[in-house]
């Protein structure tokens, strides 16, 4: 039987150089291949630990509304709240801290949603 498999997910943005090197930053590691393919439309991989690709896509104008695929990130070790301060030092804003939830819900430069929580096994979000 034939299957597919997740290549990438891909985020829509206008500077793909600029949020590709957030997120690289976000998620520890190099900014991957820049390519442009046959209609000027410029991509820039964020290669992730475990196979699947952060792809950062360019498109003329800001994707107006929240998306309806978003992405969680977990904090290696520290608290939840240690790494909110961390991506917003990378320039992430905190769009709902979420205080009733495990998580809180930032957007990175171009404002794409997407949560933090505490490490595994760790307290939640306070």
């Amino acid at each position: 039987m034939s299957r597919s498999t997740l290549l990438a997910v891909t985020i829509d943005v206008v500077d793909p150089v600029a949020v590709a090197t957030f997120w690289a930053r976000a998620l520890g590691v190099a900014v991957g291949a820049r390519s442009t393919d046959a209609h000027g439309t410029t991509y820039v991989a964020v290669p992730v630990d475990g196979g699947t690709d952060l792809l950062v896509q360019q498109v003329a104008e800001p994707t107006p509304g929240k998306a309806r695929v978003h992405l969680d990130l977990r904090a290696d070790d520290g608290t939840a709240e240690d790494e909110v301060v961390r991506l917003t030092g990378l320039g992430a804003r905190v769009v709902d801290p979420a205080p009733d939830h495990p998580w809180v819900v930032l957007a990175d430069p171009e404002g794409t949603e997407f949560c933090v929580l505490g490490p595994a096994g760790g307290q939640p979000v306070p």
